[in-house]
């Protein structure tokens, strides 16, 4: 197995953490107005759902822009 370096690890946590920051409030932003499921806490729904991909396709997004280099 391939040795992980710490630098390539905090990059990838951070592009982690901006992927969660930046779909939570794409999806805050977007639900109302386009009657999207909303997230009630401490429940799985669909409003969960919803939310965990707009963090995937951003984190999505973050990922191929960094290769676009």
């Amino acid at each position: 197995m391939k040795p992980v370096s710490k630098p390539s690890v905090l990059v990838n946590l951070l592009q982690a953490l901006c992927a969660i920051i930046l779909g939570n409030v794409a999806y805050f932003f977007l639900a109302p107005p386009f009657h999207l499921p909303r997230h009630r806490p401490y429940q799985a729904d669909w409003g969960l759902v919803v939310d965990f991909w707009f963090c995937v396709v951003t984190y999505g997004l973050i990922r191929t822009a960094r290769g676009w280099k």
